[in-house]
């Protein structure tokens, strides 16, 4: 317990839940990072994890990223996750994901949740007939749907960014692009960039993923640990985190990286340095897949998918601050992204001095 709390204190959450239901054989963590701003808002994870300290360690980690996402995508949210440990394609039942609805429901609105890795829309709609503190359910029900597309609308208008800072041209035609994880995100991101004219070179672990990028946009398949060593312009990790590493950063051969996945740093003061001394212009993760977080906030005060993507262009702008910021005060883009998302957090939270009535996070303010 006491490594727990070190660990809540170390990255700053304020509250950490563990969910346990003998009779559906649901076990999962959910893990509230920082509300000064709104609610929690964060997906929920289903993932088969070697030990439940691997499970902790990653719902941490994935609640702090989303307290800087949202402040960043300058949303009225705070950050959380949870993780439901489990096999998602042999584990899932209804009654698996209503128990883990009651859990978010007695949290009272600290949490909202959302599908996220291992998850879908109807496994939200399964949690939504206990709590109506969840996002990220069918078009059908007045919800958004699957946030794939948008979170990679997001990260292509990254690349872009990117692009543009780092290569200093508009357009991606002829570029070659390593695209690592070509799911829901990364499918979506292959297909904006093989529009925009690129050469697509992936990786994955499921083989019919990988056929279905080849059969619609031509792409080259390469082994999983190829993907570091290959001749690319730009590398696009989209699948888990903790891919820029000791091991993987020295042999990277792109000139920036900018995708999907969350928590691309292993370490994020060590690795964050050592690309910049690479000279490798790196997209903070937290920023530029924010999409997908901009799309589920849009049903809380009711769901307009135009607007959804109109924000989530906005990642472009957004990241040329930062990359001004990063090079103004000579420290990583990193250390840049979470200066403003820190500042923006900071400033808001003063607005907790003055009075308002109780607002109901999933509706309109409560009469006084």
């Amino acid at each position: 317990m006491s490594i727990i709390i070190e660990e809540m204190d170390r990255r700053g959450h304020e509250q950490v839940v563990f969910c346990n239901d003998q009779d559906t054989g649901l076990k999962a963590i959910i893990a509230i990072h920082n509300t000064t701003i709104g609610p929690a808002l964060g997906g929920c994870r289903m993932w088969n994890y070697e030990s439940e300290a691997d499970a902790l360690t990653d719902v941490l980690r994935l609640a702090r990223g989303m307290s800087y996402k949202a402040s960043i995508a300058g949303l009225n949210l705070g950050g959380g996750k949870a993780v439901i440990i489990g096999n998602a394609k042999t584990d899932k039942t209804e009654i698996l994901f209503r128990s883990f609805g009651r859990f978010v429901e007695g949290l009272s609105g600290r949490y909202i949740t959302a599908e996220d890795v291992g998850t879908s829309v109807k496994d939200m709609e399964w949690v939504r007939m206990e709590t109506k503190y969840v996002t990220g359910i069918s078009r059908a029900l007045g919800g958004s749907g699957d946030p794939s597309p948008v979170t990679a609308l997001g990260v292509f208008a990254g690349i872009k960014a990117t692009v543009k800072k780092q290569l200093g041209r508009d357009s991606l035609v002829g570029l070659k692009v390593g695209v690592q994880g070509v799911g829901h995100v990364g499918y979506y991101v292959c297909k904006y960039l093989a529009e925009e004219g690129v050469k697509l070179i992936v990786t994955d672990i499921d083989s019919d993923a990988l056929k279905r990028v080849v059969d619609e946009f031509s792409a080259e398949v390469i082994g999983l640990d190829d993907i570091y060593d290959a001749d690319v312009d730009i590398y696009t990790p989209c699948a888990l985190g903790a891919t820029l590493n000791d091991n993987t950063i020295p042999r990277l051969k792109c000139s920036l990286v900018a995708g999907g996945a969350n928590n691309q740093l292993k370490d994020e003061d060590v690795h964050g340095q050592m690309l910049k001394d690479r000279g490798i212009l790196y997209a903070p993760d937290f920023a530029i897949n924010a999409g997908g977080l901009i799309n589920v906030a849009n049903e809380i005060e009711g769901y307009n998918r135009e607007r959804a993507f109109r924000q989530a262009e906005g990642i472009y702008d957004m990241l040329m601050t930062i990359y001004s910021e990063a090079e103004a005060a000579g420290v990583t883009t990193h250390e840049a992204a979470l200066k403003v998302a820190e500042l923006r957090m900071k400033e808001v939270g003063k607005l907790k001095n003055v009075y308002l009535p109780k607002k109901n996070v999933m509706g309109k303010r409560d009469n006084i």
